[in-house]
């Protein structure tokens, strides 16, 4: 966690680190405490509590003796100070919620995905009214508009490249389209991006050390978090590892190699030796992402019903995304990798056992310390509260690289 300073010309940096303490502290923290912990003086965690207080994002709670002197009153962070709006773009499903500061989802909605850029974007403002009126929120007391989307993303200029399996998704300005449409601001990040932010935004477990956040859905992607800091890479698309081969006979890929990662985990190839093997019968309709993910649940519920070629299938996608899971643990020397995503809950039962006896028996580091595997915390919505977590962390996650602007001259 980050320190203060008592430098002047520097309050939205302090009063980010004094927030994001009390955001933290699940009992409670006192204004003397927070002075201990982030190194400012009492007179300026005072000033910045009054503030806090001012805007409704900090709430007084009991009062408490611990030692000596007047009773401490505790400090809490009120939830429901301002909120956040997060929209996860999925070959399936556009998922919309509304996260309260804590990201607790409020509100919720769920569409078939439109076809075309203009039909979704026009889809979406309606969600937003529709969410906004659902809870009864202000819009005034709204903070933006996160989107996660499938990558690559021209992050500058908000533009989504050529995501796979959306047809008309071509070089589309995504950004500024729903800004335009909502009258919000707008963040857009890669959904696999967004989900580890979510992680990170709801608990502590991925906040020391590194960690791995890898996304099964139609596409697989990771993210990497260092002391709970997200690793972007030069142009803000790290984590594309779908074409890292972890089974030289693997099935063919679209760029020519055999063993892709995202071959080998998509849910066409699953589908695909599900109807090969007569697990699935020919006629099984998987035509479109809607068609191929009915499928896809249809092969995980038989493995789960104890259909032995079912299960053998997801077992062999499951020991090639171990391997490389393992390549990349020990490469970033990761302590925790969690898995989340639209396919996950499905996969989760033959692919956990699978990751964990891969990286105990051959990740490099295993000597040194185990790598624990985890789903996620969030579920299901991790692409669409993780979008609402972009917004949350922009505000007020305290950034000391943000403490200098392009000239060089302290931000006021």
């Amino acid at each position: 966690m980050g320190r203060g300073t008592n430098l002047p010309r520097v309050g939205d940096f302090n009063q980010r680190v004094v927030l994001d303490r009390i955001r933290r502290a699940d009992d409670g923290v006192s204004r003397v405490e927070l002075a201990a912990s982030t190194g400012l003086s009492l007179q300026t965690i005072s000033n910045i509590v009054s503030r806090l207080l001012a805007r409704r994002l900090v709430v007084e709670g009991e009062r408490r003796v611990e030692g000596r002197g007047k009773p401490r009153t505790m400090l809490h962070l009120d939830p429901r100070g301002a909120y956040a709006l997060g929209v996860h773009v999925d070959p399936v499903v556009v998922t919309a919620v509304l996260t309260d500061l804590d990201g607790e989802v409020v509100s919720r909605r769920a569409l078939a995905t439109p076809a075309g850029p203009d039909a979704l974007v026009a889809a979406v403002a309606d969600g937003v009214r529709e969410l906004l009126a659902d809870a009864g929120v202000d819009r005034a007391d709204v903070l933006g508009l996160g989107v996660a989307a499938p990558g690559p993303i021209d992050m500058p200029s908000g533009r989504v490249i050529h995501p796979p399996l959306l047809d008309g998704w071509v070089d589309v300005p995504l950004r500024d389209a729903l800004a335009d449409a909502t009258g919000l601001e707008v963040l857009l990040e890669k959904d696999v991006t967004a989900a580890m932010v979510a992680e990170l935004w709801r608990g502590n477990r991925m906040r020391q050390g590194t960690s791995l956040f890898f996304y099964t859905g139609f596409g697989v992607g990771a993210a990497v978090a260092h002391d709970g800091e997200v690793f972007a890479g030069t142009s803000r698309n790290a984590g594309e590892i779908g074409h890292l081969i972890v089974d030289s006979d693997g099935p063919r890929c679209s760029c020519g190699n055999r063993g892709c990662i995202g071959r080998c985990a998509a849910p066409d190839t699953l589908v695909d030796e599900a109807v090969e093997t007569g697990i699935l019968p020919a006629s099984t309709a998987r035509s479109t992402p809607a068609e191929l993910d009915a499928a896809l649940t249809e092969v995980c519920r038989l493995a789960a019903a104890g259909r032995p070629a079912a299960e053998r299938v997801l077992r062999t996608s499951a020991r090639r995304v171990a391997r490389g899971i393992t390549i990349v643990a020990d490469l970033l020397d990761a302590g925790v990798v969690v898995f989340g995503g639209p396919s996950w809950a499905r996969l989760a039962p033959v692919y956990v056992p699978v990751v964990r006896a891969e990286l105990a028996a051959h990740a490099t580091l295993r000597e040194m310390h185990p790598v624990e595997v985890l789903g996620s915390a969030v579920g299901d919505d991790v692409g669409a509260v993780g979008a609402a977590s972009l917004v949350l962390d922009d505000a007020f996650a305290p950034r000391p690289s943000g403490l200098v602007g392009r000239t060089g001259a302290v931000l006021p």
